[in-house]
């Protein structure tokens, strides 16, 4: 049988997931259902935002369910009504045995890592950050614990020394919508062999956890690699952030996007000092070199348009 021959319910919501989903319409796969966050209040007007999945799927005409709970009976009956053989999750919500077992053909989900590393809700992130030079995407079969379920298939790809989240998820996109088409077809032809998790277990399992304010908070008492790849692990989302104190002892928030890795020494308690190709930012080591910021409560900028109209000079980093 072919994959086209599927009724398919797809779930997701942001743009990883409508990305997936796009690749998935494009190739004529038959989604009979979108499953999706429901609309929330979004922005200093607080305007009811729609999930990007469910913007793309409501441009196409497709059933939308937005449930608040995915154990409600109502949302359930729904669910069985669409008569799908097989679900795709993509950056969605954990999801009860009752959904996840509903489909003859089962559920499978799209991970971005090389499962079983990097488990959790921020793979993409967290590959970066630790400084991996390897990552890719999987596709498994939902099990009741998180991102544990048996691999169907998996897609590899080099992260480069300067590439930051952002870059690395349009990456992973366009590779893991190729593996989620590749596995549909597997598993409607009967071709689909599985992996279990626990045989490819050699090591430390590294894990990808969510990230909070706190986590992206950058205090420069690292050597200036291990800075520099949390400041482009959370680049352009969710965004590293520090605090300055300038002269004036005023202390200022800002928003840190894109740096350089430098070979110039610092001593510790070193000031931030102007350069001609950026701010030299004292690490335990060496300088890092930043070259795109965000003051608070400004637009994100180039250092050169920061020093056009301002100075941090002498200023220190803020531990408070």
């Amino acid at each position: 049988m072919s994959g086209k021959n599927l009724r398919i319910v797809f779930m997701g919501t942001p743009d990883f997931a409508a990305g997936v989903l796009q690749k998935l319409l494009d190739c004529s796969y038959q989604i009979v259902g979108v499953i999706t966050a429901p609309d929330k209040p979004a922005g200093r007007g607080q305007q009811m935002h729609q999930s990007s999945v469910k913007v793309l799927a409501a441009k196409n005409g497709l059933t939308v369910l937005q449930p608040l709970n995915l154990k409600d009976e109502d949302f359930q009956s729904e669910l069985r009504a669409l008569q799908a053989d097989l679900f795709i999750v993509v950056a969605f919500r954990m999801l009860p045995e009752s959904v996840w077992s509903m489909p003859p053909l089962g559920t499978f989900n799209l991970h971005a890592s090389l499962l079983p590393q990097y488990r959790g809700a921020a793979p993409i992130n967290w590959a970066i950050i630790n400084g991996e030079k390897e990552t890719g995407v999987t596709t498994f079969f939902i099990e009741k614990e998180i991102d544990t379920g048996n691999i169907i298939e998996q897609n590899h790809t080099e992260i480069a020394p300067s590439m930051t989240a952002g870059e690395l998820h349009d990456v992973l996109l366009e590779l893991g919508a190729e593996l989620v088409c590749s596995t549909v077809e597997k598993i409607a032809s009967g071709t689909a062999s599985v992996i279990d998790q626990s045989t490819l277990i050699h090591s430390k399992l590294k894990d990808a956890p969510k990230l909070y304010k706190e986590t992206c908070r950058i205090l420069f008492d690292r050597p200036a690699k291990e800075t520099y790849d949390l400041i482009r692990g959370l680049s352009p989302y969710p965004t590293a952030w520090c605090k300055i104190q300038g002269i004036d002892q005023n202390v200022r928030q800002f928003k840190l996007y894109n740096a350089s890795l430098t070979e110039i020494t610092c001593q510790p308690h070193s000031t931030i000092m102007h350069h001609s190709e950026g701010l030299l930012f004292p690490c335990t080591d060496h300088y890092l070199l930043i070259t795109e910021l965000q003051p608070e409560g400004k637009r994100r900028m180039s250092y050169k348009d920061f020093l056009a109209g301002n100075t941090l000079e002498g200023c220190t980093i803020s531990k408070d």
